[in-house]
């Protein structure tokens, strides 16, 4: 077994209730009301911010030129890719740059993009990797479980068609490749932590969705909108 098919082992439950959540399952269908799809997308800018950002830490990690020519390319990419998020869904969902400029994100996003720094900080290019996977892995497997789906709405059929994609499906391929390389070399003390890492990040994707479909806030902000009704 590869290692890579270990970590999806040890994280099962977790793959089968991101993929069954209410969030994405509004998705599929076209149900999700556009208010929580907005929701969702403001926080995945400011996730996708710090998502780029930890790709060019992982590959100032790497001794290998082309490793780190890749991981920079997917900063890169992944830079783009919050620009066409931008310019694709603002319209359609009425965000504006204020809204953008002024966003706090919530909890989950807040401490999701910490953990990746964590790893970034003090992991090895394995853990940092590790940390990052899951991003990759759970949208790939979103877009090629739903390729069919056909919601009703076009803005979700977009969404699922990014990640059904060909260049998704192939940049997904090569970071769990490069993780079951990495791990090759890895001591079993390492693999403990590259899999606590990947467990995490894991956790975390799933906080995601539900971060997005409650409009999770800080504490102190849901005190003060309950007082003030």
């Amino acid at each position: 077994m590869r290692f890579s098919e270990s970590l999806r082992e040890a994280t099962k439950q977790s793959w089968e209730l991101s993929l069954n959540h209410p969030f994405v399952q509004g998705i599929v269908s076209g149900d999700l009301p556009l208010e929580t799809f907005k929701n969702y997308i403001l926080q995945d800018i400011y996730y996708l911010k710090h998502y780029g950002k930890v790709h060019a830490f992982a590959a100032a990690h790497s001794d290998d030129f082309h490793v780190a020519a890749n991981l920079a390319e997917k900063a890169k990419k992944t830079a783009e890719a919050e620009l066409t998020v931008h310019k694709e869904h603002a319209e359609t969902l009425k965000i504006t740059n204020e809204e953008i400029e002024n966003f706090k994100p919530a909890p989950t996003a807040y401490a999701y993009t910490s953990h990746l720094y964590r790893a970034s900080l003090s992991g090895s290019l394995a853990q940092i990797v590790a940390a990052m996977l899951p991003c990759y892995w759970l949208y790939a497997d979103i877009g090629l479980t739903y390729k069919d789906a056909k919601p009703k709405e076009e803005i979700y059929q977009n969404w699922l068609n990014t990640y059904g994609s060909e260049w998704f499906q192939e940049s997904t391929q090569e970071m769990i490749d490069l993780l079951d390389g990495l791990a090759e070399k890895a001591s079993e003390t390492e693999k403990e932590k590259i899999k606590d890492q990947f467990i995490l990040a894991k956790e975390y994707e799933l906080a995601f969705w539900e971060m997005s479909y409650t409009f999770e806030t800080w504490l102190s902000e849901k005190a003060m909108n309950s007082t003030s009704v």
